[in-house]
């Protein structure tokens, strides 16, 4: 069946029926061109991992895509022991996100879970949050500690970053 006029398919359907612009046009009678609709899409984040279980890792890595091999490998085994697997997390390097701050990031992820690796790791828009200590921010169990760097060759700190690790 070929309908003429759109208006006519009211009559026809009973569902709702969305025109396309030049059909409204033509429906109204105008000779103006409908003006465009832009939509915005929300800003689309490279990361590593599932992000499955809504732990949100975030590191700083200028000169990589992710994390550094030996840094990813340690923490796999840490994530290991607290039952997670790389589908459950999303590492997010803030190197190559400057602009991405704490709402745009919870927003696109929606962590349960946060864990800052470093002082250059922290987004805009997080405040009042300790070395080691763990707090909430929006919602969110978060943890800031030390660098991969900061900790690799340093046991204390290892020791440190893994005791607050298993209260998050």
């Amino acid at each position: 069946m070929k309908i003429e006029d759109p208006a006519a398919l009211r009559f026809i359907l009973q569902d709702d029926i969305f025109l396309l612009n030049q059909d409204k046009a033509a429906l109204m009678g105008s000779s103006r061109p409908p003006v465009p609709v832009v939509e915005t899409k929300p800003a689309g984040f490279n990361y590593l991992g599932g992000n499955k279980k809504g732990f949100l890792v975030i590191v700083h890595y200028p000169e990589m895509d992710f994390i550094a091999d030996n840094h990813l490998g340690a923490l796999q085994n840490i994530l290991k022991r607290l039952e997670y697997g790389m589908d459950d997390v999303a590492i997010f390097n803030r190197a190559n996100h400057t602009e991405a701050n704490l709402n745009d990031l919870t927003g696109y992820f929606s962590p349960q879970k946060l864990l800052l690796l470093g002082e250059n790791a922290i987004p805009a828009g997080v405040e009042n949050l300790s070395l080691n200590i763990a707090g909430q921010i929006n919602n969110c169990n978060s943890l800031y500690s030390y660098s991969f760097d900061e900790m690799m060759d340093d046991q204390e700190k290892k020791k440190v970053f893994w005791d607050k690790l298993k209260q998050l």
